[in-house]
C-alpha cells in the first residue's frame, strides 16, 4: 500500500493538467480540503507540548533574509522586476500545510514539522505585507494595513482556525480528538486532491501567460528550479545539524504554492506568479521520488 502512495503525486500532477478546466470550477473546495488536512494532521499531535526549536529559528531567518536578498540580487543582475518578484516569492512563500504528511512518510519528526507549519505561516503573514508594500512602492500606513489584513486573514483561516479547533478538542473533548486521529492517514489523500486542483489551476495559468511573456515564463521556470534545489539541499544541511535532515529539507523547501500565487496576483506582478506554478511542479516531482524511495525501503 505504501508503494502505491508514491504514485499518487505524479497521477495528481498529470490529471491536474488534463482536467485543468474542471479544476478551476472546483477550486472553491481547496480551502475546506486544507482545513480537513490540518485537522487530521494536528489531531495526532499534542498541541499543548509544541515548542519552537533552533531549527525553526534557522529556517525562519533563511526565509526572511534570503527572500529579500534574492529579490535584490535578481533585480541587480537582470533589472527585471518580474524575475525578482518571482525569485523572492519562491523563498518567502509559506511552508505547505501538507508538509507534515510528506515529512512523516519520509521519517521526520511530526512534532517538529507541525510546529513550523504554524510558526512559518504566521511569520509570512507578518513579513510579507511589509516586503510587498515596499516593493510595490505603496509603503503608506493605510496600504500596509490593507495588505497585512488580507494576507493575515487568508493565513488565519487556513492555519489558525484548524489549530484552534483541534486545541479545543484536545483540551475539552479528548475522546472526539482521539476518534479523529484514527483517520489521520486520510490527510494524504485529501492533500492529493488539493494538489490535483492546484496543479490544474497553475497549468492553466502558465498556458495563458506563455504567449505574452515567453522569455519571462522560461526564466521563471529556470529560477524556480534552481531555488527549489537550493532550498531542499540547504535545508537538509541545516536539519542534519539538529538531527532531522528530512524535516530541515521539507520545512525549508516544501511551499504552499497556491498561497504564493495568490500573493503575487493580488499585490505584485501577476506574471511573476508563474514562478510558483513551476515551483509546485518541481517540489512535487521531487517529493514523489522521495516517497517512492522511502516506500521501497519498507
Amino acid at each position: 500500500m505504501q508503494r502505491y502512495k508514491s504514485l499518487v503525486l505524479p497521477v495528481a500532477l498529470i490529471a491536474g493538467y488534463f482536467f485543468r478546466q474542471l479544476c478551476s470550477e472546483v477550486s472553491f473546495a481547496v480551502p475546506y480540503v486544507i482545513f480537513g488536512i490540518l485537522v487530521l494532521t494536528f489531531s495526532g499531535v499534542r498541541l499543548a507540548s509544541l515548542r519552537p526549536s533552533k531549527l525553526d529559528l534557522c529556517i525562519a531567518l533563511f526565509q526572511t533574509l534570503v527572500s529579500i536578498s534574492f529579490y535584490g540580487l535578481m533585480k541587480w543582475i537582470t533589472n527585471d522586476e518580474v524575475l525578482a518578484q518571482g525569485a523572492m516569492m519562491c523563498v518567502l512563500c509559506p511552508v505547505a500545510s501538507s508538509v507534515t504528511v510528506v515529512a512523516s512518510m519520509l521519517g521526520a519528526n511530526a512534532m517538529r514539522t507541525t510546529t513550523y507549519t504554524i510558526v512559518g505561516n504566521l511569520l509570512v503573514a507578518v513579513v510579507a505585507p511589509f516586503y510587498i508594500s515596499v516593493i510595490s512602492g505603496s509603503a503608506g500606513r493605510a496600504d500596509f494595513l490593507t495588505s497585512f489584513g488580507l494576507i493575515f486573514s487568508k493565513v488565519a483561516l487556513v492555519i489558525a482556525l484548524p489549530f484552534i479547533v483541534v486545541w479545543l478538542l484536545q483540551r475539552y473533548m479528548p475522546a472526539v480528538n482521539a476518534a479523529i486521529a484514527q483517520y489521520k492517514q486520510g490527510s494524504f489523500y485529501l492533500w492529493a486532491f488539493a494538489l490535483l486542483v492546484t496543479i490544474g489551476q497553475t497549468a492553466d495559468f502558465v498556458i495563458m501567460r506563455w504567449r505574452e511573456n515567453v522569455e519571462n515564463v522560461f526564466w521563471l521556470g529556470v529560477i524556480s528550479l534552481c531555488i527549489c534545489i537550493i532550498q531542499f539541499s540547504f535545508g537538509r544541511v541545516v536539519g542534519r545539524r539538529y538531527s532531522d535532515y528530512i524535516a530541515g529539507g521539507q520545512l525549508m523547501a516544501q511551499k504552499n504554492s497556491a498561497m504564493g500565487i495568490w500573493m503575487l496576483n493580488t499585490f505584485l506582478n501577476p506574471v511573476a506568479s508563474v514562478a510558483m506554478a513551476y515551483y509546485s511542479i518541481w517540489q512535487n516531482v521531487f517529493n514523489s521520488w522521495q516517497i517512492y524511495r522511502a516506500s521501497g525501503r519498507k
